[in-house]
């Protein structure tokens, strides 16, 4: 057997050309995977709509705004895992694979750890900022302070999840994923619906179904030959190499809490529209997540590939993978908007039997479906720069984005828009960063596969 014959089965994975039979390849498994994440809002959303308390889905709404700010916070563990990871499978070094795992685990069980016992100060902000009304915040306090207990298994899943992908693996990805989300939908009906637990049951629901995973996510990563907990603590915590991933999660982190910030300024102006504008919006934007995680797996397969290219100093193959993604990813946002805008008011009342909630989402439908359209460019961007760990610019593009958005929220303020001023200043915000991110690619590619001079 060739040396590198060896090393692709030690990595658990043969790094192959991008075309686009290849991108599908990688990101139809996850868009199948992540599908099941806004089928699982749904559904909670769907089970406790059903029990006929608007200030009951309010806070399930809002619970999950701030698990995803919370928890997406830390999801730069996943992406730098999994860009990390790809570099090292692309120049086909399997031990450092296997040290990226073992940094990443101790970082978020750490991190899950630290969550949980801050928890207290973390809901009383949360909480204060929400603006919510005191029937909506009694139902989130039950939810939040069972679901949180999930954190160090949460965390200890991107870390997995994220070997996994930076392999190409994403056929286990969609097996992790449709495990831990079938695994929650389950036990939610059952909690909820039979044993009468309220918000407490999709809570706990959630608790078990993080843990399911970890467990399952650890057997898998066993199978492929990954030996984690063998790697010497002294390696785990090598200065260099832990200085390179920190950076890498810190840009990813100021990125995402930017995101998420974003997203909380736009759930928590919504809710002090009121319980049915809170509502609508919940339903409107689990039809974004169902659009954003159809993207999400294009995303994926540009991290993969381009990460890759990057480590095997594959400059043609890199500004294929690029590209290929692009496309792919741009032409997919476009079919989920067509579909939303013809499907979108019959989702909405699938989703709730309230009267008031579904005349005021349906006059924000629009908007909405769009969104997904208008996010396909930064969603390919956002996985071209994480496989390439050009996550410093990704973060300083994200704040200039930002800034946009800022303006975007005051100029509807100040012009009474309402809650339609609120969709289309998160519009303007996802055009920002695709935007930017576009302009910024060439000179970071030149940079990227420049040769040292004197070569």
């Amino acid at each position: 057997m060739s040396l590198t014959a060896t090393a692709d089965s030690a990595l658990g994975v043969t790094p192959v050309p991008a075309t686009s039979r290849r991108i599908l390849a990688l990101a139809l498994p996850m868009t199948l995977a992540n599908v099941t994440t806004p089928l699982l809002g749904f559904v909670g959303a769907a089970v406790i709509g059903r029990l006929g308390d608007p200030a009951l889905l309010g806070a399930m709404a809002l619970g999950a705004v701030i698990f995803d700010a919370v928890f997406w916070s830390f999801g730069s563990l996943r992406m730098a895992t999994a860009g990390l990871t790809a570099q090292a499978v692309g120049a086909r070094d399997a031990g450092e694979v296997d040290r990226i795992l073992a940094r990443s685990l101790a970082a978020g069980l750490l991190v899950g750890l630290v969550i949980t016992a801050a928890q207290g100060p973390i809901a009383a902000g949360a909480f204060a900022l929400s603006g919510a009304s005191p029937a909506v915040i009694a139902g989130l306090a039950t939810y939040f302070h069972i679901r949180i207990f999930a954190a160090p298994f949460t965390l200890a899943n991107y870390a997995i999840l994220g070997s996994v992908l930076g392999r190409g693996r994403t056929d286990l990805g969609l097996l992790l994923q449709v495990a831990i989300n079938l695994v929650n939908i389950a036990l939610t009906l059952v909690l909820v619906l039979w044993a009468d637990l309220s918000v407490a049951g999709a809570g706990i629901a959630t608790l078990l179904a993080e843990a399911t995973g970890t467990a399952l996510g650890l057997l898998l990563l066993a199978r492929l030959g990954s030996r984690p907990f063998s790697v010497p603590f002294r390696v785990v915590r090598d200065p260099l190499a832990l200085a390179r991933m920190l950076s890498v999660n810190a840009d990813v982190m100021i990125r995402t809490l930017l995101l998420v910030g974003a997203i909380a300024l736009f759930s928590a102006l919504g809710a002090r529209s009121g319980d049915v504008v809170l509502a609508a919006n919940a339903v409107l934007w689990n039809l974004f997540l169902i659009g954003g995680f159809f993207l999400d797996g294009f995303a994926t397969a540009a991290e993969t590939l381009c990460g890759q290219a990057v480590g095997a100093r594959d400059e043609a193959g890199f500004r294929r993978a690029a590209r290929l993604s692009l496309v792919w990813c741009v032409a997919f946002g476009l079919a989920v908007a067509a579909l939303f805008l013809a499907f979108g008011a019959a989702f909405i009342d699938t989703v709730t039997t309230s009267p008031e909630v579904r005349e005021t989402a349906r006059a924000y439908l629009v908007p909405a479906a769009l969104a997904p359209l208008v996010a396909s460019v930064p969603f390919a961007y956002d996985g071209i720069y994480i496989g390439s760990t050009w996550t410093r610019a990704m973060r300083n593009l994200m704040i200039a984005a930002t800034g946009i958005y800022a303006v975007a929220i005051g100029l509807a303020h100040a012009g009474g828009f309402g809650n339609m001023g609120l969709w289309l200043a998160f519009l303007t915000l996802l055009a920002a960063r695709g935007a930017s991110q576009a302009l910024a690619y060439p000179g970071l590619a030149r940079r990227t596969f420049a040769k040292p001079s004197g070569a």
